[in-house]
């Protein structure tokens, strides 16, 4: 017979959740996993759910109903010099000086000291957490925590495995390799916790697929909810005339996952057919990078700008200037640029690189990864059809309007929350001792 705390979360599944959110490092300028975890949190709120924020630094902009407990760290990022870092009192904490010595010879030791932060904060204070849900640190530390009993669900948003072997292959000598390699150190904590959880979900079925094949599990172990985009934030802005030969591109310049290489490439071959041709990158670009030598090489800084350190609302802006939104990436867990440019009514080229199909769909040009020439067509294709741009731009909005809202990725993810719990309470319940057994 099922317990009443069993057949309570049965009977009522819609209960508020006390919920906590982990992160560690969860500013939206360090990336996606700082905007999931901004937005996530401020959907379950807006669904009636309590939810707390656990985060390194840098700290994550949060709405105003959501608590932040933030559990301090070297962010080394932040500091001139790594040498200089170390401050005696560090000494006296093995997390400080591991995570310390690890930057300092070229490892990033964040999710594993992180971990480390989070089993002492669970140590010294009560919890009455119904979910404690991490935000793809994939460490020790969640591990512990559920084998102290408390449901525990991680997103992994794509495998890193995936980062790593870009990053070697571009890679010019096996000085450099060896430096990426040692830089991913922490994927071999990542693949043995993986195996170990219990619950696993990610932000689109391909990342399901080579989440499962990169880390060695069953797919079925991994459930799916799509990311959402603030279509109250992300619309359209028709007192903004976007710029007849303005192309927009989101691209941690650096990263070669993000395929920008093959943009400016593409870029480089219009600019005799469409002189004012210009291309505005949202990310930074590293001085002696990989990029920043291509540019060398290919002389379109006329046509080109980058920008970085925007709030939301300029990033809006910047995507009404915008005649065409270019997404170049080699491989997307999700492809949040994408989705925003979408619900920005803002016509959209994108590769076919992991999920972003699934997240444009029929509603924008897809094109082949790592071809420029092909990206090139798509954009001539566009500038030479404003009714295709305008068909576009409408079914892109709403596609993401229907498919991919915020609301609609909490409602889906309380779903899991709740089938969790009572697979949960269902186990707890099969492991007491019957009547019968106690009497014997």
């Amino acid at each position: 017979m099922l317990d009443s705390a069993l057949s309570t979360l049965i009977a009522e599944p819609s209960r508020p959740l006390k919920i906590a959110l982990l992160g560690y490092r969860s500013h939206p300028y360090s990336g996606g996993q700082g905007i999931y975890i901004r937005y996530l949190s401020q959907a379950l709120v807006n669904a009636g759910h309590k939810v707390d924020v656990i985060s390194g630094p840098p700290y994550p902009d949060l709405d105003e109903r959501v608590k932040l407990i933030k559990l301090p760290s070297l962010n080394l990022f932040e500091e001139k010099s790594h040498v200089k870092a170390l401050k005696p009192k560090h000494l006296l904490s093995y997390t400080d000086f591991f995570e310390w010595f690890t930057m300092l010879t070229g490892g990033f030791a964040e999710p594993y000291t992180f971990g480390r932060r989070l089993t002492r904060y669970f140590k010294k204070n009560v919890s009455d957490y119904d979910i404690v849900h991490d935000n793809q640190s994939l460490c020790y530390g969640t591990l512990h925590l559920q084998k102290k009993g408390h449901a525990v669900i991680t997103t992994i948003h794509h495998p890193i495995t995936s980062d790593l072997k870009i990053a070697l292959t571009n890679a010019e000598n096996w000085g450099m390799r060896l430096l990426i390699r040692r830089w991913h150190s922490f994927l071999k904590m990542q693949k043995r916790v993986v195996k170990n959880l219990d619950n696993l979900v990610t932000v689109s079925e391909v990342s399901r697929c080579d989440i499962a094949k990169a880390f060695s599990v069953p797919t079925e172990k991994l459930s799916v909810v799509h990311n959402g985009i603030d279509t109250d934030i992300f619309k359209p802005m028709p007192e903004i005339k976007a710029g007849p030969f303005n192309i927009m591109a989101t691209a941690s310049a650096d990263q070669p996952l993000k395929g920008l290489r093959y943009l400016l490439k593409a870029i480089a071959n219009l600019t005799e057919v469409f002189p004012e041709i210009h291309l505005t990158v949202l990310g930074k670009i590293k001085e002696g990078g990989e990029i920043d030598k291509l540019l060398q090489e290919l002389t379109i800084d006329s046509h080109l700008k980058f920008v970085s350190n925007l709030t939301t609302e300029e990033v809006v802006k910047l995507y009404a200037s915008a005649s065409i939104v270019v997404v170049p990436s080699i491989y997307e867990g999700f492809g949040l640029p994408a989705g925003e440019a979408m619900a920005c009514g803002v016509p959209v080229i994108s590769t076919d690189g992991g999920a972003l199909p699934e997240v444009v769909g029929d509603c924008g040009i897809i094109v082949p990864t790592r071809d420029h020439i092909a990206i090139s067509e798509a954009i001539t294709l566009l500038f030479n059809d404003p009714a295709k741009r305008c068909d576009l731009s409408v079914r892109g909005r709403e596609r993401i309007q229907k498919h991919f809202s915020w609301k609609v990725a909490a409602q889906d993810m309380v779903t899991l929350y709740e089938q969790i719990l009572k697979k949960q309470a269902l186990s707890a319940s099969n492991q007491e001792p019957s009547a019968s057994n106690q009497e014997n």
